[in-house]
């Protein structure tokens, strides 16, 4: 029996993910990784990124305490970034040793480097070559499948580039040993809002800069409307329907040029201003891999590439930028790959999570279809103030919105705002990948009190009562 020979660009939720998938699969996985086994999302991503967040969520917990009659004896709360920082470090640094142990456990062999297709590739097979950090040819293997697992970078504006000192990118800003004095975010998209909240909520003074009439344009303007309020009034100032022309040094800070002449100054200034594919440099075009209009690996609905042995996952599609949608794209890849049966990618039924303060969770129909009545819907919003467990913890900003067809009852969609919002969404989730009725969700008995409850509500004042199944 022949053994598949998988090489796989990159180590990261895409790269390790497919990687495990192929090993266990009986497959020859070598991983060809350049920066750390795990990748941004582990090293300089979402694990340090939420591991702030979850430093600035006890700042806010001890700030707060006084709504349930706790008091700190008059005594501030203060915030050591070196500290915090070194553990996010460290904390990252754990999670990509525990993934690679992982990996060798399983059999993968993990070679350090850069992958690219060779300038000469044979037949039916893929030549990949392994580049070193002096830009030498270190390996050369070959593959019956290849798998692009290499990521996207941080986007830099020629007039705002990051010094790593105080005109940062979000992977710059776990090595500051200083509270910035007054800290700048420049973009009000999913990154900028969640950095914006957690500095803000941490005590730092922050200024968001955003180029839209609201934070976070994409999402629900419900959602964002309870996130503007809250950071606000945590101090935050909002600029908004201002675009930035140009980030500079002055003195001691920075000043943030907007393009309509206004400048904000404060000591540091953070770039969030979207990411860019890796793609340079792999040599695509010696294997005749595609890009699409936005300059992404295109993809099908099972990973393939343009070329039927060459998959793609992760941030260089462009296909919803998720950790979790870059380990599925991974292992659907592989699945498809070894002839397992697969189902391919249904974005759909996919959860998103955005970890502000208070949380963002939402999964199946955008709320801007059925709000627009392009689909038709019913709706059920509850304030999370209504919340028994919810007001016994303090926690009065947010709200369960739950949306059902209209003539049948089947859950399509939610946007739940409250704390651990991540976790609350996901018998939502459940309800939308496998086609369950508000029925169901209200039919089912859950745990009393609890922040779980208003889903059972809205399911509740939702339910078809000629269907009682």
């Amino acid at each position: 029996m022949t053994v598949l020979r998988i090489v796989i660009l990159g180590g990261g939720p895409a790269g390790y993910e497919s990687a495990l998938v192929a090993a266990q699969l009986g497959a020859r996985v070598t991983v060809v990784d350049r920066d750390g086994i795990g990748g941004s999302a582990v090293l300089t991503d979402c694990v340090p990124s939420k591991t702030l967040i979850s430093t600035s969520d006890r700042v806010t917990a001890m700030r707060d305490a006084s709504r349930v009659g706790v008091g700190t004896g008059g005594g501030e709360v203060v915030v050591d970034f070196a500290a915090v920082n070194q553990r996010i470090k460290e904390l990252a640094q754990q999670q990509s040793e525990d993934i690679a142990e992982r990996l060798v456990r399983e059999g993968v062999t993990v070679l350090t480097g850069s992958g690219r297709f060779s300038a000469s590739q044979p037949g039916r097979t893929h030549r990949i070559e392994v580049v070193d950090a002096a830009g030498g040819v270190a390996d050369t293997i070959e593959a019956d499948v290849v798998l692009l697992a290499t990521g996207g970078t941080p986007r830099v504006l020629s007039t705002a580039v990051p010094d790593g000192e105080r005109i940062l990118s979000w992977r710059d800003v776990y090595d500051l040993t200083e509270v910035p004095e007054h800290l700048i975010v420049v973009g009000s998209g999913v990154t900028g809002a969640e950095f914006a909240s957690g500095y803000s909520e941490a005590g730092v003074p922050v200024t968001l800069v955003s180029s839209r009439d609201r934070v976070l344009p994409g999402e629900d303007p419900d959602a964002a409307d309870v996130i503007e309020q809250v950071f606000t009034r945590r101090g935050g100032t909002l600029v908004k329907q201002a675009r930035a022309a140009a980030v500079r040094r002055s003195g001691g800070g920075v000043e943030v040029e907007l393009t309509d002449g206004r400048v904000v100054t404060g000591s540091h200034a953070l770039m969030c201003v979207g990411s860019v594919p890796n793609v340079e440099g792999l040599g695509l075009e010696h294997a005749g891999v595609a890009l699409d209009e936005h300059g992404y690996i295109a993809v099908d609905r099972v990973s393939r590439t343009s070329v039927p042995s060459i998959y793609a996952a992760g941030d260089c599609t462009g296909v919803l930028l998720l950790a979790s949608v870059a380990g599925m794209q991974g292992r659907i890849a592989m699945w498809h790959a070894l002839g397992e049966a697969v189902a391919p990618l249904r974005l759909k039924t996919v959860a998103a999570n955005i970890f502000t303060n208070p949380e963002i969770a939402s999964v199946g129909i955008p709320y801007s279809v059925v709000a627009s009545g392009e689909l038709p819907a019913r709706i059920v919003k509850l304030p999370l103030a209504t919340n028994a467990r919810a007001k016994m913890q303090g926690h009065l900003d947010g709200f369960v919105k739950l949306y059902c067809r209209a003539a049948t009852g089947h859950v399509i969609g939610a946007v739940i705002v409250a704390p651990n919002a991540s976790e609350l969404i996901f018998p939502v989730t459940l309800a939308v990948q496998r086609s369950l009725t508000v029925n169901h969700l209200a039919a089912t008995i859950g745990v009393y009190p609890s922040l779980s409850g208003s889903v059972a509500e809205a399911a509740r004042q939702l339910m078809l009562h000629d269907d009682l199944d």
